[in-house]
């Protein structure tokens, strides 16, 4: 087994230990079903500080390799709201909103940010701390295999056919193996980040709403990002109004959903 691969399944001799602290369920399934997406806020404002605590909380979800390939554009300038609501269409969830966020996904981001957790790695080192081998080679060997495409997806086009050879006879990684898959393996993390910020907004009483109707386009002239950005979704927060949901919530039976197998 390679130092790239044994990070997946050895092991690693840290001799680190860290204490899980004490949770509640009942206070997070208050939590989790007071989160609804409102559509319609009224004129309380948000306080900074809650703003920027639950910023970090969705900074402390789970993504892939934590490579972080996300950022989240906070957009405060009232002509800025103003454009990017008009940009969401003037729906009422966006033209209503105390604050606006972006969320964005940057795969192409993951090359600087793998030098990063070596950089992590060497600066822990030098402190006294044990890093894995094969963490070390995982951001400085697997990972360039793993993410880099090449021109036209030409490398992940062969990578597509020597994956597919090789797992004829043991387990391999599949994807990405293009530009598309490197979207979708990026829009996956950010996702989970913003259930963290929707979760967070939640437990300061404050609502949200996930918006898929816009303008991509528009939306990344705006914040000035680039071509190869990838916008998932536009939250909107605020305090929701009487009217601001729409209907009770509507679940499907568990059964249609969950298997278990």
């Amino acid at each position: 087994m390679s130092d790239a691969s044994e990070v997946f399944a050895k092991i690693p001799d840290l001799g680190y230990s860290e204490h899980r602290p004490a949770t509640d369920p009942k206070a997070f399934d208050a939590i989790i079903r007071a989160r609804r997406s409102v559509r319609v806020y009224d004129s309380t404002p948000i306080p900074e500080s809650v703003m920027r605590e639950v910023l970090e909380w969705t900074l402390l979800a789970p993504n892939s390799s934590n490579l972080q390939c996300w950022e989240f554009y906070w957009v405060r300038s009232p002509e800025k709201k103003k454009t990017l609501a008009y940009y969401c269409f003037n729906q009422p969830a966006a033209r209503t909103s105390q604050e606006l966020v972006v969320a964005v996904a940057r795969p192409w981001h993951w090359k600087k940010h793998a030098r990063q957790m070596l950089e992590v790695f060497k600066e822990g080192e030098a402190q006294g701390h044990k890093i894995p081998a094969s963490a070390k080679a995982y951001y400085a060997k697997l990972a360039p295999m793993v993410y880099t495409q090449g021109f036209l997806s030409s490398i992940g086009f062969l990578k597509k056919i020597a994956f597919f050879f090789i797992g004829l006879f043991r387990v391999i990684t599949r994807e990405p193996t293009n530009y598309s898959q490197m979207r979708l393996w990026g829009a996956k993390s950010v996702a989970l980040a913003c259930e963290n910020f929707m979760l967070g907004m939640s437990a300061h009483g404050f609502d949200t709403c996930p918006m898929e109707g816009f303008d991509s386009k528009r939306v990344k002239k705006l914040l000035k990002l680039k071509g190869c950005d990838e916008v998932v979704m536009v939250i909107s927060c605020g305090k929701r109004a009487d009217n601001g949901v729409y209907g009770q919530r509507v679940r499907f039976p568990d059964s249609q959903f969950i298997r278990e197998v």
